[in-house]
């Protein structure tokens, strides 16, 4: 398995260095596009400034993830990895910072532009609404108005010709002073009735500014130019608003609902008799009472009014790519998560890479006890391995042995032969090996006291029990 692993480390090591430089070169691309409009000056300076930026970050990309790949899967210490997983994340942080915003404003810009435009056309719809109703409310006034003008009319013309409330007919105080409240509240309902015809112009006019913005924000092509001329229609728009919060009559009504109490003056009865003048002021009495009564209906309609919150439109500010991008991040969460993921994907190949170095490691690790060899477990392995290619003159039981060394045997030239090629062979590799004289055979000089001497091959003589 570990072989298997290593093999595929090595064999994707091409494979991984060309996604490296895909993807540096990738997020290169879309950074050139994203500080592209945040640079001023000539369109030369803007296009070499915006060119040196981005391969600025394309090599510094692809420098960082290709020392990560190729020092973390490396390192064993618990400690010095964690460190490099800090420097990761610390570098992560900053490629966010100089590339994946950059990035996101390449993939999600327009779009953020033309939700900052559309947002922007519902705030002013909303203002311009508030501001008519408001202006609406000020005209629910007339009826009021109207009503109380007719209801003074009707009693001074009753008076005028039954006297129904002085008992004698005839246009005297009683049905001047009616006939002169009439005038005033008609001369009121009239100015607000004006007012109408206005606001619905001015309404007219905010909806067709409306429309035009609307009509900007859903149309196709750059949406620099399109931004430009929104930014104009807005501040028309502004106008119109307050044009026709100006043409209010709510602060006209207040007024002349004070002017009706603090200017109401009594005229002097002129009556032909006694009676008829005290009859008079009475019904004078009564008239400034209900004038008076009226005037504070009115005063406090109108004050209701007046304390709704003044529409203030707020101006329109232009926003750049990036900058809508950052205002509006929650809306374009995919293509943030695009934008960050071509700069960090290499993380996840670290990641992987320092696995499978782990798992190589637990499978073949040479510091590990079961696969270490120490010095002189490698001198007995060749001691061991020169012993078993003497010429089968060693025996398993040393007793058969010994029997054997006992018995005189005369070698011959042809095993002698053999025996001095030996010798001149293997001379230089050990101090003293064993020879064949008289039939014995002599131990090694360097032999292990406690190593059992191995069986002949040519000679299988039982061991002694």
């Amino acid at each position: 398995m570990a072989q298997a692993l290593r093999q595929g480390v090595e064999d994707l090591s091409l494979t991984m260095k060309l996604t490296l430089a895909v993807l540096a070169m990738a997020s290169g691309v879309y950074t050139y596009l994203g500080v592209r409009d945040l640079l001023d000056g000539t369109t030369s300076v803007t296009f070499f400034a915006a060119i040196i930026y981005s391969a600025a970050v394309s090599i510094g990309i692809y420098t960082f993830w290709s020392f990560l790949i190729r020092f973390v899967p490396q390192v064993r210490e618990k400690r010095v990895r964690n460190a490099l997983y800090g420097a990761m994340a610390l570098g992560s942080l900053m490629i966010v910072a100089m590339s994946s915003w950059l990035n996101a404003a390449a993939l999600a810009g327009s779009a953020a532009l033309e939700q900052h435009l559309a947002e922007a056309a519902e705030d002013y719809t909303r203002n311009l609404d508030a501001a008519h109703n408001n202006v609406l409310a000020a005209q629910s006034l007339l009826p009021d108005i109207q009503l109380a003008a007719d209801r003074f009319a009707t009693l001074a013309e009753e008076e005028r010709e039954s006297g129904v409330l002085t008992g004698t007919s005839g246009s005297g105080t009683v049905v001047q002073l009616l006939s002169q409240m009439s005038t005033q509240l008609r001369a009121l309902a009239d100015q607000v009735a004006a007012s109408r015809g206005e606001v619905a112009a001015l309404y007219e006019q905010g909806g067709t500014h409306l429309a035009a913005m609307r009509r900007l924000v859903s149309s196709t092509g750059p949406v620099a130019p399109r931004g430009d001329a929104f930014a104009e229609e807005a501040v028309a728009l502004v106008g119109v608003i307050a044009a026709m919060q100006q043409t209010s009559i709510a602060p006209a009504v207040r007024r002349a609902a004070d002017g009706l109490e603090r200017s109401f003056i009594a005229p002097a009865a002129d009556g032909n008799t006694e009676d008829l003048r005290a009859r008079q002021g009475l019904i004078v009495g009564n008239v400034a009472a209900a004038v008076a009564e009226e005037a504070r209906a009115l005063a406090n309609a109108a004050d209701t009014i007046l304390q709704r919150p003044e529409i203030t439109p707020e101006r329109f500010v232009p926003l750049s790519r990036p900058e809508a991008v950052i205002v509006y991040a929650f809306d374009f969460l995919p293509s943030w998560a695009g934008a960050i993921s071509i700069d960090l994907m290499p993380a996840v190949l670290v990641i992987i890479l320092a696995i499978v170095q782990d798992a190589i490691r637990r499978r073949e690790d040479p510091d590990l006890a079961e696969h270490s060899v120490t010095a002189a477990d490698m001198i007995r392995a060749m001691q061991l391995y020169k012993r078993m290619r003497i010429d089968g003159e060693w025996y398993a039981d040393p007793w058969e042995r010994e029997r054997k060394e006992q018995q005189p045997k005369q070698p011959s030239q042809a095993e002698n032969a053999p025996a001095a090629a030996s010798d001149q062979t293997q001379g230089t590799d050990r101090k003293e090996r064993p020879t064949v004289e008289s039939g014995k055979t002599e131990r090694m000089a360097d032999e292990p006291a406690n190593v059992t001497p191995i069986a002949s091959k040519t000679d299988r003589s039982p061991v002694r029990s």
